[in-house]
């Protein structure tokens, strides 16, 4: 592993990232609310009217959601959206095989799913699919197909209805299969205040449902948890989960080695906990010389912890190197942790530490940051950032990094219900060697993406890919650079 070199003798990356900020181009737009909408506050990035323009669906607690139509060029406006409140986040998939992306609304209250129609319209069709109605907290979502129609994981923070509550008075969560009629479901018990999941493969390469859950509720007794989907039932000690707990807030996950295996951050109130996969199918936790914990704020600020929240891996510059955006922001008024908490960036050097460039690249708001998204949102090849705020404006930052690498983004397609191919494995391979990364539905705090998976290539001129796709066949496909590819099955 690169990161078994002095890591202490590390030098930073070449590259110098930087964006400017559009963040007063575009409406004004702000997650609020009580208590409920402490948490959540995601954010959503899909195509939805067919022009290769990815969209900005962005979560408003009390207030209503806004969606941004893409106009190229950075340009966006407000577009008609169903007048839903109490949103907490929403993740885009194809929930019927119709190619078309639906939308999965988190809220607090009885969750909506919206069928995607031509020109970004979406009809509500929540009761109509079946969706059980539960009037409950939900703040965690991930899903996955093991057969035409998607099996889904619903994670629900605090009992709203428990007296003794909210501590220690966490919520059982929803694993929710397909049935003749809707789905069927089953309790994802215990429960530890899940405030994010993914389901994808793990360190064992098993397909595994990964819970982060929140220690400030459970107080006691809980942990991060991992569910067997083969198997149908959490891992143990035995299996070789090591049981940690954390103030557990977003997922993010990539294979950072080459090795076909993803490592996964998973932000904290304190340090954010990035476990490296291991050969064995276990995980480690990542050395602090790496540079990845960020546990308080770069700037020296304020000495007490940062709170992390949204995590995502993403190539910001296009040397090769995956690096880490991560969102900060106090809970609300928390004296224990900053309250000026600037967002992080860290980028990634060639022996696999990490160093800070927040507030050279003009990103490290001071807001309560919550859900956030890096996209390519102008089709110029580079990672672009949309940020959602708790009680402050969301904003909106293009990439214009100076002499990035060049870069390939590969989109799937595939017969049936699994029109997107989630479950595959994206390899590319270039004479600087390979990468990966999974299709997946969830991850991240409380909002997700569904575009075509973004690959910086440095200084290569052409590429190898290969897709693992969910039915383990596989497709080896030559190709280009700058541009975007679409591998159908």
């Amino acid at each position: 592993m690169r990161w078994l070199l002095p890591l202490l003798l590390a030098q930073p990356a070449a590259a110098s990232p930087l964006f400017e900020d559009l963040s007063g181009t575009i409406p004004v737009h702000v997650y609020g609310g009580g208590w409920e909408h402490f948490v959540g506050g995601g954010v959503a990035v899909f195509d939805c009217n067919g022009d290769a323009r990815p969209e900005i669906l962005a979560a408003g607690g009390e207030n209503p959601m806004l969606l941004l139509g893409n106009g190229g060029g950075m340009r966006f406006a407000a577009i008609t959206f169903p007048a839903i409140t109490g949103a907490t986040g929403a993740y885009p998939l194809d929930m019927d095989g119709d190619r078309m992306l639906d939308l999965f609304i988190l809220r607090a209250g009885p969750d909506v799913i919206l069928r995607g129609r031509a020109n970004c319209a979406f009809e509500d069709v929540t009761e109509a699919w079946g969706l059980p109605q539960e009037d409950r907290w939900t703040t965690a979502f991930t899903a996955w197909w093991e057969g035409e129609r998607p099996t889904l994981a619903i994670g629900h923070y605090v009992d709203r209805s428990n007296p003794d509550g909210p501590f220690q008075a966490c919520d059982s969560n929803s694993l929710m299969t397909p049935a003749p009629t809707g789905w069927q479901v089953e309790a994802l018990e215990p429960g530890f205040c899940a405030l994010s999941m993914l389901a994808a493969r793990d360190a064992r390469d098993r397909p595994t449902l990964r819970i982060s859950n929140d220690r400030h509720y459970y107080v006691r007794g809980g942990y991060e948890q991992m569910w067997d989907i083969g198997a149908h039932r959490f891992l143990t000690p035995e299996d070789g989960w090591q049981q940690v707990s954390l103030w557990g807030m977003g997922i993010a996950s990539r294979d950072l080695t080459g090795d076909g295996r993803d490592e996964v951050m998973l932000t904290s109130m304190g340090d954010q906990l990035l476990q490296i996969a291991q050969s064995d199918g276990t995980y480690a936790a990542a050395p602090y010389a790496m540079g990845t914990y960020a546990t308080l704020p770069h700037d020296g600020s304020d000495g007490r912890p940062s709170t992390g929240w949204h995590a995502q891996f993403g190539d910001v510059d296009n040397d090769g190197l995956p690096d880490l955006f991560i969102a900060k922001g106090n809970v609300d008024q928390m004296p224990t942790n900053a309250i000026h908490d600037p967002n992080d960036l860290l980028m990634q050097a060639q022996d696999g530490s990490f160093h800070q460039v927040a507030t050279e690249a003009g990103i490290a708001t001071r807001e309560r940051s919550r859900g956030a998204a890096l996209a390519d949102l102008d089709g110029d090849g580079r990672l672009d950032l949309v940020v959602i705020n708790r009680r402050a404006p969301m904003e909106l930052y293009r990439n214009i990094t100076p002499d990035t690498g060049h870069w390939l983004a590969v989109d799937l397609r595939q017969p049936g219900g699994n029109s997107r191919a989630i479950g595959a494995r994206i390899t590319v391979t270039t004479d600087q060697g390979s990468q990966s990364q999974q299709v997946t539905v969830g991850g991240g705090h409380a909002g997700g993406q569904s575009v075509p998976l973004h690959f910086g290539l440095g200084e290569a001129g052409a590429a190898r890919v290969r897709v693992d796709w969910p039915d383990g066949t596989r497709t080896e496909t030559e190709t280009g650079v700058d541009r975007v590819l679409t591998v159908t099955r």
